[in-house]
């Protein structure tokens, strides 16, 4: 993946809040020095947040969030807060837009207490400098430019902080370990491409120094005798996870992608505990599987196909499945007895955790493919042992 080939998930998000008529709309477009967003002197010009991925030094691969104005009273208007409001579920920065030449209001306070209660990083930038002799930290003018490298620097200065100890397998070897990573070749995988989990986990484990040897489960056995040494660590995809278990010696540590991917999205723990509620379900209960993404459904494909048989099989009972995919998922969890969720390679580690805590809130069971996979097949408790040492 080159840089224009971030995916979304990987971005750091980046949203502009506040009232109509802020300069929402023209800071975004001073910061990237494009024409990103709609501006005008007639309010609520802004009906809908406004998404644009692109690369901006020094903050490197981004996606900013244009909002509508919170502050709309009109039956229309509530329509854009809600907006608004969406967009806050995956932002890891927060800019709230002020006009400088008046004091915060009640609506602009209401956000900052909302981002507090989030924890959600942010920063008051004070706009439309250029119209007023005031000066201080964070004034700046979409007008004019001034100011806005400061802003940049502030954000990638955040940006970085966030992100810099984030691993996805990095931290489990050390420099030249083996790393065997299995990956089986089926209609849902494209020719000439890897699924997105196991390229960022390939990418990660040669930023740590290690070195990736990639196989097919098929050729698995092979290539573990004839490494020369024994691998730090084996990776599968979930579903050939039992067929490799079986093959990868006990001493040699194994987990799966969609595993790692539940640690580095911030909800391993709680996905593991939602596993054990599969042993639990009752003729009749409702399962919500969810996909972070809207890739068209092959015959085999492991959310509507593969997962929904196995369950069938494990637990015995006649379950109510419902799917859902992309940014399509109920704001209303009360009904179902689990979620079992995909990797979120897709989204974003924030989006991630407003479903889970969504989840949690209404005191709904929370996992992963990966992991209930595991638990299903009797190994979860070595698939996340690697974690533990």
């Amino acid at each position: 993946m080159g840089l224009n080939d971030t995916p979304g998930g990987e971005r750091t998000h980046i949203g502009f809040f506040g009232c109509t008529n802020s300069g929402k709309s023209s800071l975004i477009n001073a910061v990237t020095n494009q024409q990103v967003s709609i501006v005008s002197e007639v309010k609520g010009t802004t009906t809908d947040t406004v998404e644009k991925a692109m690369e901006l030094l020094p903050l490197g691969p981004l996606l900013l969030l244009d909002t509508p104005g919170i502050d709309d009273k009109s039956e229309l208007g509530k329509k854009r807060i809600e907006s608004a409001k969406k967009a806050l579920r995956k932002c890891d920065i927060a800019v709230l837009v002020t006009d400088c030449t008046r004091q915060l209001n009640h609506t602009e306070k209401e956000l900052i207490r909302t981002f507090k209660e989030k924890n959600i990083p942010f920063i008051i930038v004070n706009n439309k400098a250029d119209l007023t002799d005031k000066g201080g930290e964070y004034f700046v003018s979409a007008k004019t430019g001034f100011g806005i490298n400061a802003l940049k620097e502030k954000l990638a200065q955040i940006a970085d902080s966030d992100n810099k100890d984030r691993k996805i397998a990095g931290d489990l070897i050390k420099k030249n370990d083996f790393v065997v990573l299995v990956t089986p070749i089926d209609a849902s995988a494209p020719k000439g491409r890897l699924i997105l989990p196991q390229q960022q986990t390939i990418r990660d484990i040669l930023d740590a120094g290690g070195i990736s040897i990639v196989a097919k489960e098929t050729e698995l056995e092979n290539t573990l005798k004839n490494l020369g040494k024994k691998p730090a660590l084996v990776i599968t995809d979930s579903q050939v996870f039992e067929y490799v278990s079986k093959i990868v010696p006990e001493d040699i540590p194994l987990t799966s992608f969609s595993i790692l991917m539940a640690r580095y999205k911030g909800f391993l723990d709680t996905a593991v505990k939602g596993a054990d509620v599969i042993d639990k379900l009752q003729n009749g209960d409702k399962i919500l599987i969810s996909e972070g993404c809207t890739h068209h459904r092959q015959c085999e494909d492991i959310g509507t196909v593969k997962l929904p048989n196995l369950l069938k099989k494990y637990t015995g009972k006649e379950l109510e499945l419902h799917f859902s995919s992309g940014k399509d998922y109920p704001q209303n969890l009360n009904d179902f007895s689990l979620i079992i969720h995909c990797g979120g390679c897709m989204l974003n580690r924030k989006e991630m955790q407003y479903r889970m805590n969504t989840a949690i809130d209404e005191n709904v069971p929370f996992t992963n493919y990966g992991i209930a996979i595991a638990h299903m097949k009797g190994i979860l408790k070595r698939s996340i042992a690697v974690f533990n040492k």
